[in-house]
């Protein structure tokens, strides 16, 4: 058995890619360091990213729902209010909960948590610098690099997270802000931008491309656009932010528009544009390990790097930036460096953006069927014809498959409507086995569901939908 200095796999970066590897790793048999220089594990998503934002986005939709939706339900409420420190305390309550389990997990399986700033040294040598400065160091037969990434910045509007938000301070704001400007319509902006919005907030979104959600199926964009604009989402798309600067407690931000320069103030920004791969203690030039175009570590579909016994994965690898991406890149590198011949593919990813409603994809959009040239047929269902839906009050969105008209394979599917995120996971399941819309469309669902749309959507393309 390896002492604790020389294990069998040293993981740098307690997120859910980092996170998992270790726990799977230690599973396998193997022995197992984890690395992360935070106070808690979890990384981004638990910590600042996906699970304190759903905390909130969970807690406004209940006060957006008792605010203007319980009197169709027969529901009256007098004087409907928030505390906004007792909704932040729930989330970090939340967080807690969540960092709290993976810690958990880490004892359950004997993984050792090394807490410190971890660097890779020349020869697969992992160091170690503890809080006090102490530097241990492991010398491990495997490495996984699971470092994540940072948002981007504007040179302009750096982040002080007082007035100019990442989205690490856009979870903290402790007062609804009068007007809150989301600079990038993508999924971060749009979910952060609708909790604001509930509690009061002006929100006006920019967005450089010429639609919000780019890389989206069109409908839902459109859709998408439709619903966020009647909800009270002032979006400005086609849109180039071309300067701006903090006076004070408010935020001047200069933008073109149509050829047109315009200026916008508030007294909140959040800068959301994207993230990049963060090389946190890895001087990639020194080790000489391959970089692609955009700062992220290559990899194969075994998740190895140029560099004998050195794994990576996560944002660091570049990709979808998804915490389910990173996990399942984790297990694929624990199993592979425990001799199992697997491999990572991603032809059928799902993502979710947890707006409301909310939208959920997986696959190919239909405008990327067209391009490619294949044969292929559409099926759409909407949620006003289905009879659970009409019960819960949400019949916004749809259901749409995109399948091939020779074989019937799906090959894409995009939702947006209530809990589709729950509703999306049996359409990926029959695409990971190239099923088909038949599949689909002859598998009983129970009724009334809301799953009952996902069939529908299936047999209209079919061409033979039941209930509309």
């Amino acid at each position: 058995m390896p002492d604790n200095l020389t294990p069998d796999v040293v993981v740098i970066g307690g997120g859910p890619g980092g996170y998992v590897a270790s726990i799977r790793a230690a599973q396998l048999g193997l022995a197992v360091v984890c690395v992360e220089m935070d106070r808690t594990l979890g990384g981004t998503c638990v910590n600042v990213g996906c699970i304190p934002s759903k905390a909130l986005l969970s807690s406004t939709e209940h006060y957006e729902f008792a605010r203007l939706h319980a009197a169709e339900h027969g529901i009256d409420y007098q004087g409907v209010s928030f505390d906004l420190a007792r909704m932040m305390k729930r989330k970090d309550d939340v967080v807690e909960q969540n960092t709290k389990g993976v810690e958990f997990l880490f004892k359950k399986n004997k993984v050792t948590w090394a807490r410190g700033f971890g660097t890779l040294r020349t020869g697969n040598v992992v160091e170690v610098k503890a809080n006090d400065g102490t530097v241990t160091t492991y010398r491990p037969k495997h490495v996984v690099l699971a470092t994540g990434s940072v948002p981007l910045e504007l040179p302009f509007l750096r982040f002080d997270e007082e007035r100019v938000h990442s989205n690490v301070g856009a979870l903290k704001i402790h007062e609804v802000p009068r007007h809150l400007i989301v600079i990038g319509g993508g999924v971060i902006g749009l979910e952060l931008g609708s909790v604001w919005r509930r509690l009061g907030a002006k929100v006006t979104v920019i967005e450089f491309m010429p639609t919000i959600l780019p890389g989206n199926d069109d409908d839902i964009i459109k859709e998408a656009g439709r619903i966020f604009r009647k909800q009270g989402m002032e979006i400005h798309t086609g849109t180039r932010v071309t300067g701006g600067r903090r006076d004070g407690d408010k935020v001047i931000v200069e933008v073109e528009e149509n050829g047109a320069p315009g200026v916008f103030e508030a007294d909140h920004v959040l800068v959301s544009i994207g993230r990049k791969p963060a090389l946190y203690g890895i001087d990639a030039s020194s080790l000489g390990l391959a970089l692609g175009a955009h700062g992220e570590i290559v990899v194969d579909d075994q998740m190895r790097t140029n560099l004998p016994n050195v794994f990576a994965i996560g944002d660091a690898v570049g990709g979808k930036q998804l915490a389910h991406k990173a996990e399942e890149e984790g297990v694929i590198a624990a199993e592979v460096i425990s001799g199992q011949h697997v491999h990572m593919h991603y032809h059928n990813m799902p993502g979710v953006v947890y707006t409301w409603p909310e939208i959920a994809t997986c696959g190919l959009t239909e405008a990327e069927v067209k391009a490619s040239g294949r044969a292929h047929r559409v099926g759409k269902f909407p949620f006003s014809a289905n009879g659970r839906a009409r019960a819960m009050a949400e019949t916004s969105g749809f259901v749409k498959f995109v399948v091939d008209s020779t074989t019937d394979e799906v090959l894409g599917c995009h939702m947006i409507g209530a809990n589709v995120s729950d509703l999306l996971s049996e359409v990926v399941l029959a695409m990971e086995y190239r099923g088909t819309a038949e599949d689909i469309g002859l598998t009983v669902h129970s009724h009334p569901t809301l799953g009952e749309v996902v069939k529908e959507a299936a047999l209209a393309a079919l061409g033979r939908a039941l209930h509309i």
